[in-house]
């Protein structure tokens, strides 16, 4: 038994960070060193009801509770101790998306999640309104198509959140967001470090004729920057998280942040010339900017990170899903032939066989669209594998075609920042399941940015991680000391990581793979248009 977490325990000296991903609900408790010392998670996937990717309000709740639950276990089975009070805790989640309550506090339409490409009028007409690019996923974007809609519950909105705020205010009755989670429910003036008043105007006027009570400054959360006090745990907020009821009420929760930012905090990428790129279900890239762009990209969005630097951000929708169910499909095979091969050991296997094929993947093209992806214009997906007759169908090439396509619309959008935009980057960190691996996910990037990329030995832990440092930066920073001195000299100076540099050969392949991925996306489209089950 570690004593010296153990006394941490007791103390209260610990920290907690909870993040609500794509797939797995992560609670990680950390030590007054910033380490990990113990974790739990809950599973869950999102479900397409009436043409909405979404999650219940029962599938949040009852996910959140079972992975404090199990990290209240992990805790006791460790430590032998019951978790009943920490110094801080930060609640983190899948950026974007769309959940509006009413002066009932209650939830009006089904959660409407980042995955969903339904707004695309609202967000073209927002995107020139503002002369500044609004996805389709921002929280603006799902609000005007609503409008445009006709949707009844409009007139009623008393509040509009992303999942993190909706559960940060569960738990502390505040209505706030940290500025990196704002900055993808609407612009943000980096001046002000708050809401673009000059565009909320614009978009007060443009639906002024509605008639509605409110104005949007009244239904977002007030804006909050890192290392600001963002309210307690009520008691009603322990009871609800904690059902055990031994989690005091009290303890300070810091601004509630989207994977985004928390991501670009575990990775130490909040500096300019850094970046990160999360990689999981979706694939997003976050890159801090020295100087603003020279022109509005709709492939681009202009976010920031958790302390308002000015971040150029790629998001796609689709990463890994495809890659999984193709390796679980191997893992079938592997039973039937009454092989015992635990899932680590699989994905280990089939992801190293990648690094043998061919650097242009020998003629094989896929795609991963399990839904729509804006950078390549698609409102839908097909997950699609295609060959020539004579292209080189190997178990390698296989692999490391679908290895590629994971991150083949990131690479579209990285190549407009670097090779258009000329932004420099000096390295980028790599977090996310497609790392694990080691190397391999590693490599591969390097090769689709032909830049290196460093991966930490907490890559694993990832948002969750993330959002315990901001809230251990709230409690713990010295006067005046802002996020990037705080992370550089107490959390990372001492952390291991691993960098690759890009393989000029492999990059070189990778160009090659991309330029016939561009070619084939009208297969794609064929296969959305006509292909219905």
């Amino acid at each position: 038994m570690n004593e010296t977490a153990k006394k941490c325990i007791q103390s209260g000296r610990c920290v907690i960070g909870i993040e609500l991903g794509s797939t797995r609900i992560k609670s990680v408790l950390i030590n007054e060193a910033h380490e990990p010392i113990a974790s739990g998670s809950y599973d869950w996937e999102n479900r397409l009801e009436n043409g909405v990717w979404t999650y219940s309000l029962e599938d949040i709740h009852n996910g959140l509770q079972d992975s404090y639950a199990d990290l209240a276990k992990n805790v006791w089975e460790q430590y032998d101790e019951e978790l009943t009070e920490v110094a801080a805790i930060g609640i983190s989640g899948m950026m974007h998306g769309y959940m509006v309550f009413n002066d009932k506090n209650e939830l009006m339409v089904p959660f409407r999640t980042w995955r969903n490409t339904i707004t695309g009028e609202a967000a073209q007409k927002l995107s020139e309104l503002f002369s500044f690019n609004i996805p389709q996923r921002w929280s603006v974007a799902h609000l005007y198509q609503s409008i445009l809609n006709g949707e009844e519950h409009v007139a009623d909105i008393t509040y509009l959140s992303t999942l993190a705020c909706y559960i940060h205010w569960l738990l502390t009755g505040q209505k706030v967001a940290g500025v990196g989670e704002a900055s993808g429910m609407f612009p943000i003036d980096s001046a002000t470090l708050d809401y673009d008043t000059a565009k909320m105007e614009q978009f007060d006027a443009l639906i002024a004729d509605k008639g509605y009570s409110w104005k949007l400054a009244d239904i977002l959360p007030k804006v909050l920057t890192a290392g600001q006090d963002a309210g307690v745990l009520t008691k009603e907020g322990a009871a609800f998280l904690d059902v055990s009821g031994k989690l005091k009420a009290g303890i300070p929760l810091c601004p509630p942040e989207g994977d985004a930012g928390t991501g670009m905090v575990a990775t130490n990428a909040v500096a300019v010339r850094t970046g990160n790129v999360s990689a999981g279900t979706s694939v997003f890239s976050m890159v801090v900017l020295e100087k603003p762009l020279s022109a509005h990209h709709e492939e681009l969005d202009m976010v920031t990170t958790p302390s308002g630097e000015a971040v150029a951000m790629v998001h796609c929708n689709n990463c890994t899903s495809d890659l999984n169910a193709w390796v679980n499909l191997f893992g079938e095979f592997a039973a039937c032939l009454g092989a015992d091969v635990d899932k680590n050991t699989l994905f280990g296997l089939l992801y190293n066989k990648a690094l043998e094929g061919d650097k242009d993947c020998g003629g094989l093209m896929a795609y991963n669209y399990f839904s729509g992806e804006h950078i390549t214009g698609f409102n839908e997906g097909r997950p699609l594998f295609m060959r020539c007759p004579d292209s080189k169908f190997t178990l390698a090439n296989f692999m490391r075609t679908h290895l590629y396509t994971c991150l083949g619309a990131l690479k579209t959008g990285m190549d407009i920042l670097q090779k258009q935009e000329k932004v420099q980057i000096d390295c980028i960190t790599g977090h996310g399941g497609l790392f694990k691996t080691k190397g391999v996910g590693q490599k591969v990037l390097a090769a689709a940015i032909n830049a290196p990329v460093s991966v930490m030995e907490t890559a694993g832990e990832g948002g969750a991680w993330g959002v315990a440092l901001l809230a251990a930066y709230m409690v713990w920073k010295a006067e005046n000391e802002t996020l990037a001195e705080y992370l550089n000299s107490k959390v990372f100076a001492s952390m291991q990581s691993e960098t690759i540099q890009p393989d000029a050969a492999d990059a070189a392949g990778y160009d090659a793979f991309i330029e016939q991925y561009k070619k084939c996306l009208s297969v794609e489209h064929a296969a959305v248009e006509n292909f219905k089950f």
